[in-house]
């Protein structure tokens, strides 16, 4: 049953099945080998997901519903471009500017030095529109 629908999916999908280049099915137990042998037939690469790794999946699947949350359900993707270009934007945001729970809310990139904000303008820097702002001094 799960073969015939990955042979459906790879049906649906048409000639986009030739630019993808991984499957990363968990270690749930339908995913036979010869689950796996419909996408190999393809050219595609099985990476399993680790051993006693629940949080492999877990990790992936918080950061989809990040970007979900943060910009997919705010904004109207215009063509195959901007598709490639907005989760450009969002992951340089996601991995460098914003508060790391692990960074007692720190971002990975060290902010500048405090600067006396009474003689300094705060500038807004809108990413993706607007639907996420940074804010630093103005020159």
């Amino acid at each position: 049953m799960v073969v015939q629908q990955a042979r459906n999916l790879l049906t649906d999908i048409g000639k986009r099945a030739a630019t993808l280049t991984f499957l990363i099915p968990d270690r749930d137990t339908k995913f036979t080998a010869a689950f796996d042998q419909v996408f190999t037939d393809e050219g595609l690469k099985i990476i399993t997901t680790p051993i006693h790794s629940p949080q492999a999946n877990a990790i992936c699947e918080r950061w989809v519903g990040s970007a979900r949350r943060e910009y997919l359900d705010r904004m109207l993707i215009l063509g195959e471009r901007h598709c490639a270009a907005v989760p450009r934007v969002y992951v340089d945001h996601y991995n460098r500017k914003r508060p790391h729970r692990s960074l007692d809310q720190f971002p990975p990139d060290p902010p500048p030095e405090p600067a006396d904000l009474t003689k300094h303008r705060i500038q807004r820097h809108k990413i993706l529109g607007g639907i996420i702002n940074e804010y630093h001094h103005a020159a």
